[in-house]
Formats: C-alpha cells, structure tokens, sequence
C-alpha cells in the first residue's frame, strides 16, 4: 500500500475521546518498550510520527493516526511498565476495554512480541484478553534484526507456543531497521481494511 498522506489526530484518554467516524481502525497493541513507534513510523515511512520514548509506559493515552484519508492506526498504551502505581495500571487497562466495546468490528488488533525476549507472561495475558473481547490479532515478531538466522525459527516457534497460537497463524518477523516484514505486515493490513470496509458498506445497505 502508498502511503500517500498520514497525520496524527488526537489523543484519548477517556471514553469521551473516541472517534466515532466509521473508518476501519488498525490499533497496534504490545509491551512497553516493544519497538511499535518504531514499527509505525516505519510502516508509514515517517520520522518521528509516532514518538519513540526511552521510558517504558509514557505512552499512556491512545492515539489516532489518520492514514490516506481512508482509515486510522491506533497506538495503545504499551502494557508491562514498573513505574507506576496499581491504579493507574487497572485505569489504562479499563481504558482499552473500553476502547474495544466503543471501536467494536471496525477495529482489528496488532499484537507486537519481542522476538528475541520471547513472549512473556504479561503478552500470554494480552493475548487472552483480545481473545475475551472477541479479537484474534496479527502477530508480528519486532526487532528480528537482532535474532541470528540460524535461531529464528526456534524463536518464532517459542512465541507461537507461548501464545497457543494455531499452527495455521503466521507470525510476521518484523525490524524497524532493516524493513524486513514491512511488505508482508502492509499486506495483512489491507486485507483486514477491505474486510471491514465490506462489512460496513454491507450495514448501509
């Protein structure tokens, strides 16, 4: 896909902030410190879109990006940070349940693993959440520049099992370096776009 123009368009912090336009969201889900403003802003061939933070957990709002005029990315707060109290852990996390009833089918999730740190305890948890609330990711394996070849596939593997993922989900090797997986993620994401533009178009009818 072209990528013909991309601008961010608020934050949310609350219910109330949602955006409610009908356009097909893809809404990028992962640790803290995963590497996804670096995947966004290569997806979208910008710099510095997406900030990029050294401190796990700044995020803490979720973020709509407008992309061709057509559909939004959706950058979640990245879940895992140490730093911060237990209310405001359980706020965050009621945030994007409630950003998941509000975005309903038009919203289909990313989920970003760490390739060579593996999927962790709190990514199993993620990963079963979006399952409760009705939603089977896109798996995408970031930072892949940094697992050597030869154990690429035993790590890959080591995610799938982790996640109890079904042998038939492709998890996608990604690094924001490199560009590897850029094709591939494009790819998937467009196909979910025009699954959930057919849906909606089928609604007006």
């Amino acid at each position: 896909m072209k990528v013909e123009s991309s601008r961010f368009i608020r934050s949310a912090v609350s219910r109330g902030d949602f955006l409610d336009d009908h356009h097909p969201e893809i809404a990028f889900a992962g640790r803290s410190n995963v590497g996804k403003s670096s995947l966004l802003n290569r997806l979208l061939g910008r710099k510095g879109l997406a900030k990029i933070s050294s401190t796990p957990g700044r995020t803490r709002a979720i973020n709509y990006f407008l992309i061709n005029s057509r559909f939004y990315f959706v950058d979640l707060p990245g879940y895992g940070y140490a730093k911060v109290s237990k209310d405001e852990r359980r706020g965050w996390g009621k945030l994007m349940e409630s950003y998941f009833r509000h975005a309903g089918s038009r919203s289909h999730v990313v989920l970003l693993v760490d390739a060579k740190v593996g999927a962790t305890p709190l990514d199993v948890q993620a990963f079963d959440f979006l399952g409760s609330v009705g939603r089977l990711p896109t798996v995408v394996a970031t930072k892949a520049d940094r697992v050597a070849r030869g154990r690429r596939k035993a790590a890959l593997d080591a995610i799938r099992g982790n996640l109890a993922l079904d042998e038939r989900l492709e998890i996608i090797p990604f690094s924001a370096r490199s560009g590897e997986g850029v094709k591939k993620l494009w790819g998937e994401i467009d196909e979910k776009l025009r699954s959930s533009e057919s849906i909606t178009k089928g609604k007006k009818r």
